[in-house]
């Protein structure tokens, strides 16, 4: 499985692609920023959607995650990053990719253990669990981070299922 993650932004969306071996560990595979150019937000969702795109097509994931929005003091703000989000997410159905989403606080628990860890514990962490010489920018380490969740996601309902088949069958059920 090759997880492309994505930290919504209208301004720098960040993205990063990492690959699950077989015997579950995770590999690097790249990372960066999408910079939107300044003007009209329709001019920057076209960037972003062009961006994501030429990632998929780049780096062939099978599957997206992208970060949830969340409304916070600012609704013009939210709105705004809610449309690139959904632009995001446009370029990844598009070429056939499952989108999955998480919440800040599911994926922050999943990198650093807890739900409020600051944006230095993310990159260390993402750095860390993917072997880096380099912490990525922040907005590339939350990204990062959004994949690494849904990596970890996918490998516990897995766990989950192959343990609980073991266990109907201890049982004698099947």
């Amino acid at each position: 499985m090759r997880v492309l993650g994505i930290d919504p932004g209208s301004r720098v969306t960040g993205f990063g692609v990492v690959q699950v071996l077989r015997n579950g560990r995770l590999q690097y595979v790249t990372s960066g920023c999408i910079r939107t150019p300044p003007g009209a937000l329709a001019d920057r969702l076209k960037s972003i959607y062009d961006g994501v795109n030429e990632i998929i097509a780049s780096f062939q994931p099978t599957v997206f995650a992208a970060e949830r929005v969340f409304v916070a003091r600012n609704a013009d703000s939210a709105l705004k990053l809610g449309q690139a989000r959904g632009a995001a997410i446009c370029a990844g159905i598009n070429r056939g990719l499952e989108v999955n989403e998480y919440s800040a606080t599911e994926i922050k628990s999943a990198i650093v253990g807890r739900g409020r860890a600051d944006k230095r514990q993310i990159q260390h962490m993402v750095r860390v669990l993917l072997e880096l010489d380099g912490s990525p920018s922040a907005d590339a380490a939350d990204a990062l981070a959004c994949a690494i969740c849904h990596a970890h996601q996918t490998a516990g309902r897995l766990a989950f299922r192959r343990g609980l088949g073991r266990r109907v069958i201890e049982r004698g059920v099947a």
